[in-house]
């Protein structure tokens, strides 16, 4: 259930000739803005199992996140803490390793107006270098590991961390420092914000 001003924007978004071949099949846009979140999370697009299920994080990176985390399904779906804002609100489709890179333009669009509407926003999860760079802009490192590794540098408004995809396995064994550090300080900060 979205407030009436979000509701708008879901309309605006739908009836959006940018979006028109999905609307024309009946493929609504998958986000989640509940008014009193406070903990947006913002990843690339949703995948085609999230899409078809319309249940954004509804795949196997969806799992790594919330463990990350240290939150359950139903704390993640059901708790009105989290708004899940991707940088595309549709699936891209499928590229030669992995799915496409979400729309350039679809995030600076919809973004700030969704943005304006959720005021107690405290912090800002941003997942992979899409996210990574259209928020951090010229803050950005030189590689999403050096921009991950420079936690510090952004907390306590953004928090960037790497995609929970299975595709990142190589890394994450190349970085054990992001399980062992990054995710206890995520794991808290979530903590903090079930306990209000």
């Amino acid at each position: 259930m979205f407030s009436n001003s979000i509701q708008k924007i879901f309309d605006a978004i739908v009836a959006d000739k940018e979006n028109e071949d999905f609307t024309k099949v009946g493929i609504s846009p998958l986000f989640s803005a509940p008014e009193n979140s406070k903990v947006m999370i913002v990843g690339q697009a949703p995948g085609i199992k999230a899409q078809e299920a319309g249940k954004y994080w509804y795949d196997k990176s969806g799992d790594r996140l919330r463990e990350w985390m240290g939150v359950d399904e139903r704390t993640f779906y059901e708790s009105d803490i989290f708004a899940i804002i991707p940088m595309d609100f549709y699936y891209p489709g499928k590229g030669k390793s992995g799915d496409l890179p979400p729309r350039k333009d679809f995030a600076p669009k919809w973004h700030p107006k969704i943005l304006k509407e959720l005021q107690n926003i405290d912090l800002i999860i941003l997942i992979g270098q899409y996210a990574q760079k259209y928020y951090l802009g010229s803050r950005e490192k030189s590689n999403l590991t050096e921009t991950v590794k420079a936690y510090k540098e952004y907390l306590p408004k953004y928090l960037p961390i790497v995609h929970p995809s299975p595709r990142n396995m190589i890394w994450l064994k190349k970085n054990p420092w992001f399980e062992n550090e990054i995710v206890p300080v995520l794991q808290e900060k979530i903590r903090g914000y079930l306990r209000h």
